[in-house]
């Protein structure tokens, strides 16, 4: 069984304490809740709380299961809860404020928290946490490295194998997650809005990719049925002469890549088509290359959008109201994490960040076009991660 190093948990929260010294000298206590989060900093999924205080030992309070995270888990500090009354008699008498995950805390949570342990107010610890995350580790590296290889054998290899005339979206899908299953997928896509786990992601034939959903990106989707906008749908079976709209996150271990590419499974391209996919390519290239240490993201975000001319902007980044601002986005154990490439993203980009780049436009009678790979931030730019290939409309 893989776990996650002592000494990657331990830089974890060193790095996460030493955020906290410097910007609130006065904080006592952070409680962790989310599942996420409580993966990032003890490598296990389990119903508990992180107790991080300023002065002394953090200490996992685990409800269940207390035996699989002693058998998942390289965290030191491990103790068995039955109730927040455990932990007040841990602790003692504790007031102010206490940093919590305000996306992820629901008031029942905090009216029994509280009860046992009397704080009087919260603050948000939210922003800390991704900015912490951002920057990946070596350890983390290895896995987006392994998903951005499967996610290049995805898209070039195991894809144009499967397109059969006939065939539903859905088909494709499920096909597509056996065979990624068998090479290391770790399963699900999870988004940090919501926090939502899908299967997969965008499987589309034409203008499907344009259907309007909740989901901040920009294509869309049909789906199974309004009761589960996933997968692909039933109805949709692909034809000669199709445009195939593929924006699926592969993860390995929890971490994810994201790499979108489009494919014309008989038939000639439209030179408007062409046309607007080199345009996609040669924006996404301008941005990798600003993708350095120091960078601005909102700069990159700025120069990169007044490099397009007002016809090219129609039903950019989405397709008529549903349309985006943001031309890429962190990403590491959910798809979408910070910094976003987008107007008031003004922290500059350090060493080990890793974002997606993902320029569309979106084409009446044809779909979503564009292309979308994922970078890692270095001193001279982003390197890409997803595979080197040229991003053209692969005819099959």
């Amino acid at each position: 069984m893989l776990k996650t190093p002592l000494n990657e948990l331990q830089n974890r929260l060193s790095t996460l304490k030493n955020a906290l010294n410097t910007g609130d000298n006065g904080w006592t206590y952070v409680a962790i809740t989310g599942k996420m989060n409580l993966f990032y900093f003890t490598g296990t999924l389990a119903d508990g709380v992180l107790i991080v205080p300023r002065e002394g030992e953090a200490i996992f309070w685990v409800r269940r299961s207390y035996e699989r995270t002693l058998i998942e888990s390289e965290f030191q500090n491990i103790i068995k809860m039955n109730s927040f009354r455990d932990l007040a008699e841990y602790y003692g008498t504790v007031s102010g404020a206490v940093y919590l995950e305000a996306a992820e805390v629901n008031l029942d949570w905090w009216n029994m928290f509280t009860k046992y342990m009397p704080f009087q107010s919260y603050k948000k610890i939210d922003l800390i946490l991704k900015k912490v995350r951002s920057v990946k580790s070596e350890y983390e590296l290895s896995f987006i490295r392994q998903s951005g290889e499967l996610h290049h054998k995805m898209l070039l290899e195991i894809i144009p194998e499967l397109l059969v005339e006939g065939m539903s979206e859905a088909e494709l899908g499920a096909k597509l997650f056996e065979k990624l299953i068998s090479y290391g997928y770790h399963g699900v896509s999870r988004f940090s809005m919501g926090y939502s786990e899908v299967i997969l992601g965008h499987i589309c034939f034409n203008e499907n990719s344009l259907f309007p959903t909740a989901f901040d990106g920009a294509s869309g989707t049909v789906g199974l049925s309004p009761a589960v906008p996933a997968l692909g749908n039933r109805e949709n079976k692909l034809k000669y002469g199709d445009y195939v709209y593929i924006d699926v996150a592969v993860g390995c271990e929890g971490y994810h890549t994201d790499k979108t590419r489009i494919y014309k499974f008989g038939g000639d391209i439209d030179a408007d088509v062409l046309r607007i996919q080199d345009k996609c390519i040669e924006l996404r290239d301008r941005i990798a290359g600003d993708l350095s240490d120091g960078a601005i993201p909102e700069e990159i975000y700025k120069k990169n959008w007044s490099f397009l001319d007002e016809d090219f902007l129609v039903n950019f980044m989405g397709y008529g109201n549903h349309q985006v601002k943001f031309l890429g986005h962190g990403i590491g154990l959910f798809v979408d994490e910070y910094p976003v490439i987008a107007e008031k993203f003004k922290d500059p980009l350090q060493n080990n960040m890793v974002l997606a780049i993902e320029p569309k436009k979106s084409m009446k009678g044809v779909g979503m076009i564009g292309v979308e790979d994922t970078y890692l931030v270095t001193k001279s730019g982003g390197d890409i991660l997803t595979g080197n290939d040229n991003a053209k409309i692969i005819e099959l």
